[in-house]
């Protein structure tokens, strides 16, 4: 849809004169933040599949899914070398995991390419790797958890955000109709010229 809609505004563009702005994506540097799968390993996450984690899922039920994630099929024993590629454990570890977890959660370990060397070679249980990962994300989403329940308790107010937010966003959309129309020679109502020439027109 980005694509589409940056050659529908050059092609504006080329035909009435730079009016429109090309969009630009916006995506986060890590990269393992672009498209995380479902806890089953599939390769998005589906309500219907019920492979989700939710923003506002209590601590329990984080932990529930975090422990029934996929991981390297092939990893059966601890002392088995285990598979990164694929392994949903470490996909979210990538996207959520930061240094300082390291030193609250899992000391033993400097940062996460010692913990996915060791579980690489080998002597790692997929179990210490998602008691991690449930650490991680109790701590990440902890305070998203606990906003939510702080809007929760006053509604209207919540509403009252959603209608500034959409006053805001009608205003910048009629400010580039305007700029469209203007473009175009169809801004009627506003166009004093116009106006103005069929009034004298219709003088005759």
């Amino acid at each position: 849809m980005l694509e589409q809609t940056k050659e529908i505004v050059r092609k504006f563009n080329s035909v009435y004169g730079d009016t429109l702005v090309e969009p630009e994506i916006l995506l986060p540097d890590n990269k393992a933040c672009l498209r995380l799968p479902g806890i089953d390993g599939k390769a998005k996450m589906s309500k219907s599949l019920g492979n989700c984690i939710y923003l506002s899922e209590e601590p329990e039920e984080i932990k529930k899914k975090v422990f029934s994630m996929f991981t390297d099929p092939t990893h059966i024993r601890i002392e088995d070398p285990g598979k990164l590629e694929g392994n949903t454990v470490f996909t979210y570890l990538d996207a959520f995991c930061r240094p300082e977890h390291f030193a609250e959660f899992l000391p033993e370990y400097a940062n996460l390419d010692e913990l996915k060397a060791h579980y690489q070679r080998g002597g790692l249980g997929d179990m210490k790797v998602k008691r991690f990962l449930n650490n991680v994300l109790q701590a990440e989403l902890e305070p998203i958890r606990n906003r939510r329940k702080e809007y929760q308790k006053d509604i209207p107010y919540v509403y009252e955000i959603l209608k500034k937010g959409s006053e805001k966003a009608e205003r910048v959309a009629a400010k580039t109709l305007s700029d469209v129309k203007d473009a175009m020679k169809i801004n009627y109502f506003e166009d004093s010229e116009l106006i103005q020439s069929q009034a004298e027109r219709f003088k005759k």
